[in-house]
């Protein structure tokens, strides 16, 4: 007689009432896992750190409510980038703005301004981190990390005639010490 390379297990072809068995054992630990519940998570901050996100009610100050310190004339003063956040830490909101005078030809400087919220809740600017004066456009501008960063196209003289800057400035802005701090991460470089 031969013996079978693999032993006879009979005795473990499944039949109805294994099936049975099994979906009424899956069906108590759905059962049970959701009446038994875990407390809910609870997150603590340390003793003695606070949070520095604005409250839910503070909103960002808006640029069309305040009067730019531009001399634009007959024409308006227009907001055409703008972007919030805490810049100084205190948990309320900023707005940085680049904003310059609707001229209908040309391309006229641009002007970077800071606003925030006066004690009586009106925007006002609290600084001027570009001044059209300087003859600077502003292109690329976003707020990262608390730091207002932008690129600034430029003129190497006053012999450059205003439709060719050829200087780019790539800066950022920090609050220091009480002051909006420039710093030019790579030099100036010509186009």
């Amino acid at each position: 007689m031969q013996h079978p390379a693999v032993p006879d297990l009979s005795h473990t072809h499944t039949r109805p009432i294994h099936w049975v068995a099994t979906a009424t054992a899956l069906a108590a630990v759905v059962a049970l896992s959701s009446v038994l519940q875990p407390d809910a998570a609870t997150a603590a901050q340390p003793h003695g750190t606070e949070s520095k996100q604005a409250p839910a009610h503070a909103a960002p100050p808006d640029p069309a409510a305040v009067t730019f310190p531009l001399q634009c004339g007959p024409v308006d003063a227009v907001v055409e980038k703008k972007a919030t956040g805490d810049l100084d830490g205190d948990g309320r909101p900023e707005t940085a703005a680049v904003v310059h005078c609707d001229a209908p030809m040309g391309t006229p400087p641009d002007g970077v301004y800071v606003l925030t919220r006066a004690d009586d809740g009106k925007p006002r600017v609290v600084a001027t981190l570009v001044d059209p004066a300087d003859r600077r456009t502003v292109t690329d501008f976003a707020l990262r990390d608390g730091e207002i960063h932008a690129t600034l196209l430029g003129y190497s003289s006053a012999d450059v005639p205003s439709c060719c800057p050829d200087v780019t400035d790539e800066v950022k802005w920090q609050w220091k010490n009480g002051t909006f701090v420039r710093d030019t991460p790579s030099q100036a470089r010509t186009v």
